[in-house]
């Protein structure tokens, strides 16, 4: 789509997320076994055939560089490229003030490319999209900004852009994080919320980037600067996410925002429900990601225990020995010996898991070791003093650490 540049805001410091982003962007933090949150924004520009993608970064951005050179390298191909882009600073010596700010100061990229369309999409949700039939939404309602929403329960609206729209779809109005986000006509249990998914009209973006810039007012964000001040011209239209068609897919309108420990770990726990709405299996949408060399998983009774392993994803190299793990989700190279229980887990790779451990409700940063008989999840209390534990109980163990040793 040589009219279309794709511009992905993967800067996230991720706060809400530690310990899983102290050495890592959040877009980098894996996600699913075999992926990392950055995938699934680039999977639906790939799968809609946008080719020319600037994907910008900013905090711990190291392991995303990695992982985006071994699995999203475009070589060779004339005007199709996948690029990370580090904060320039080309503006001063300061990194991005605000989500507007950080496509202002790589506006000279949006100048060299000479789009017609610019999308600035966000990294860190868990979804699929065809982005091409949003564009052809915002091109038949001639928007010079089109903005996606869902419907969000209104107890959990406060934490996102609520929008009003008119029966033409066009956007009435905008508040950002209200206290008292208003419901949908008809719908009082519903708001209609900003995925932070944006297409502008190329000429449109640049204009107000740059008056947004000498704003000494402004905070230099999208939702709480552009958009209030876009809207009331009458040519900001509202494209509704729940119409998207995935190509093989019954299920629609399933996004995650994993901005939190608990709902980066219900989201793994959706993947694991019957008939999940979120599907890794869809031959006509892949899901591509780098992946390592490795062998497939393989799984072996001991003498002392046989494997008993339900409703789990298991990534390729782990190797389980006679254990037993229900409902977890297991990356690449998991190691768990003999005897051991592991139950509403997340095991992000790398991990090696002594004999005779019980784990539970647990999420298991790369490269921790966890020493023969550890017990993790059963006693919250005891766990508070060791450990990171989430509001809702879920256990922490960060990037390399070493339990019980």
């Amino acid at each position: 789509m040589a009219g279309v540049l794709g511009m992905i805001l993967a800067g996230g410091e991720g706060s809400r997320l530690r310990p899983l982003t102290d050495t890592r962007t959040k877009p980098a933090v894996p996600f699913g076994g075999s992926y990392r949150l950055i995938d699934f924004a680039l999977n639906n520009f790939v799968n809609a055939d946008f080719l020319r993608i600037y994907v910008l970064t900013q905090f711990k951005s190291q392991s995303l560089y990695v992982h985006m050179k071994k699995g999203w390298n475009i070589s060779g191909i004339t005007d199709r490229f996948i690029d990370p882009v580090p904060a320039q600073m080309r503006m001063g010596k300061r990194w991005y003030d605000g989500t507007a700010d950080a496509i202002y100061q790589n506006i000279r990229f949006i100048e060299l490319a000479e789009p017609d369309q610019v999308c600035v999409f966000g990294s860190d949700h868990i979804y699929k999209m065809d982005v091409k039939q949003m564009l052809d939404f915002h091109k038949e309602k001639e928007a010079e900004l089109t903005v996606s929403a869902l419907r969000m329960p209104l107890s959990e609206a406060c934490a996102f852009g609520v929008i009003e729209v008119d029966e033409k779809g066009c956007m009435v109005g905008f508040e950002e994080k209200p206290a008292q986000p208003k419901a949908i006509p008809g719908d009082p249990d519903h708001a209609l919320v900003s995925m932070g998914n944006y297409i502008f009209e190329a000429d449109t973006l640049c204009a107000e980037l740059e008056e947004d810039a000498v704003n000494e007012n402004s905070s230099h964000d999208f939702g709480k600067d552009i958009i209030p001040k876009l809207f009331p011209q009458g040519k900001v239209f509202v494209y509704d996410f729940n119409t998207n068609i995935i190509p093989g897919e019954k299920n629609k309108g399933y996004w995650r925002d994993v901005g939190t420990i608990e709902a980066y770990w219900q989201a793994h726990m959706d993947l694991l429900s019957e008939d999940a709405q979120f599907s890794l299996y869809n031959r006509q949408w892949q899901l591509h990601t780098h992946y390592p060399p490795l062998p497939p998983a393989t799984i072996l009774d001991s003498d002392n225990c046989k494997v008993d392993i339900n409703n789990c994803m298991i990534s390729a190299g782990s190797y389980i020995r006679g254990a037993q793990i229900h409902k977890s989700v297991l990356g690449f190279r998991t190691n768990v010996d003999h005897c051991s229980m592991i139950s509403e887990s997340v095991i992000l790779g790398d991990v090696k898991i002594g004999a005779n451990c019980s784990i539970r409700r647990t999420i298991i940063d790369k490269g921790a070791q966890i020493a023969p008989g550890t017990v993790i999840g059963e006693n919250l209390e005891e766990d508070r003093k060791k450990y990171h534990v989430s509001d809702d109980g879920i256990v922490v163990i960060p990037k390399g650490a070493k339990i019980g040793f």
